[in-house]
């Protein structure tokens, strides 16, 4: 058996939750690999809205075994709060949530270290969630991080312990820079800290070895998109992981042989959330029909998201680094109404035209070079089956796939689990 993976290849949320959920029910393991409680991936169904941070999207499928990866980090507080949203809705968190020995730890030090180093740069900020993601990497790879595994030491006070007066020697350096109360912060940490201890710890990697053994099917799932990633993304203005399909195999343990399909999930159109170049964002008030029909709010910081035309020069960038092998697009539905449709095909720079993603992609080195296509007036939300889109949207799915040279498989007109179209 091999291993699935499901990515966004867009800025984050491009509506990975929604997908996962859906196709949960092909799986028997559902795993995040990346990322923490920046991740925002809202799901719906039966008209309740639920937003995962933390824990995987497949969690209310009464099948499926959820593991939390070695790869991705977790603050107990947040984790707590979401498990107790999730109480009154019958999930079995004891039989169906696993959690990785390995994945790290977010202690209140790491988002008081995110918040003060964020504003100390002004004007230069990255856009951070102010989740302290960042500096829990930072410890990880610094080899001074803390490991769901070592609450289950004797010595795991005294870890936490000179960690902590670590990040406080830090944090005197940003004098005046923000207020807090370290006692209350703590409180609230060790609470939830004995909550983690009762969930299932695991040795992940050995779990999802002897799965595959056993020919469980396993979908991955990432957090952030592509255009986010440590390495590929528009850096500086990125996550603090690797969240393309190599992040697959070091945050869950698998070997690149074991990786079968690669979804790729994209939206019709193109959004942003913080801080960061985005060659196509619009400011007028196409961008803002955009942003108010799509309801463009950050799901985990609840900002507004920037938004513009799709990007093929971005796209076909990440399908490349990822090996897509399927495509899903999503929010379809928000363009309706549109008379024209603009799609970016090309990068004019001073070099000349280019089809590739370059070194930068700052306003001042790239203009989006478009084509139009016409647009569609009818709405999408009713519809149950390919052959009742209007001409033009199925023009618009077919130039994508086209200039994609990969399958879209499934296209997605609303929010709702229901309001999805397999092709």
């Amino acid at each position: 058996m091999s291993v699935d993976l499901l990515l966004g290849l867009q800025w984050g949320d491009e509506g990975k939750g929604k997908i996962v959920d859906v196709l949960t029910q092909d799986y028997d393991i559902i795993a995040r690999f990346q990322g923490g409680p920046n991740a925002g991936h809202t799901l719906q169904f039966d008209g309740v809205s639920h937003v995962l941070h933390t824990i995987p999207s497949g969690i209310f499928h009464p099948k499926a075994v959820n593991i939390i990866g070695n790869g991705v980090v977790i603050d107990p507080v947040i984790f707590q709060k979401e498990l107790e949203k999730l109480t009154p809705f019958g999930v079995d968190f004891s039989n169906k949530l696993f959690i990785s020995k390995k994945a790290h730890l977010i202690l209140p030090t790491h988002r008081l270290l995110d918040a003060a180093s964020e504003a100390a740069k002004g004007k230069a900020k990255i856009g951070s969630t102010l989740k302290g993601i960042g500096p829990t990497y930072m410890d990880k790879t610094g080899r001074n991080g803390i490991r769901v595994g070592d609450i289950l030491l004797e010595d795991w006070k005294d870890r936490y312990q000179q960690l902590r007066d670590k990040h406080l020697n830090m944090l005197s350096h940003y004098k005046n820079i923000i207020d807090f109360d370290l006692d209350e912060l703590e409180s609230a940490f060790f609470e939830s800290i004995e909550q983690l201890r009762g969930l299932k710890l695991i040795d992940s990697e050995n779990y999802l070895h002897q799965a595959l053994k056993d020919k469980k099917k396993i979908l991955a799932e990432g957090a952030q998109g592509s255009l986010l990633d440590i390495d590929f993304g528009t850096y500086p203005f990125v996550t603090s992981s690797t969240t393309t399909a190599a992040g697959a195999c070091t945050g869950l343990g698998i070997a690149p042989n074991v990786v079968g399909e690669v979804y790729g999930i994209f939206k019709a159109y193109a959004t942003r959330v913080g801080s960061g170049p985005f060659p196509t964002e619009l400011f007028d008030e196409i961008g803002e029909t955009m942003g108010r029909v799509g309801h463009e709010f950050g799901a985990t910081t609840g900002r507004a998201r920037r938004c513009g035309w799709i990007d093929l020069v971005a796209l076909r960038y990440a399908i490349r680094v990822n090996g897509v092998t399927q495509l899903m697009m999503m929010k379809g539905d928000v363009l309706s109404g549109f008379p024209t449709i603009n799609v970016c095909t090309h990068y004019q720079t001073a070099d000349g035209k280019i089809d590739h993603l370059p070194f930068s992609i700052a306003p001042k080195d790239v203009t989006p070079v478009y084509e139009t296509l016409p647009g569609w007036e009818e709405d999408l939300t009713k519809m149950t089956d390919e052959a009742a889109f209007p001409k033009n949207f199925k023009d618009y799915i077919n130039y994508l796939e086209n200039a994609l040279e990969t399958p879209i498989k499934i296209v997605s007109v609303g929010p709702d689990r229901k309001q999805t179209i397999f092709r």
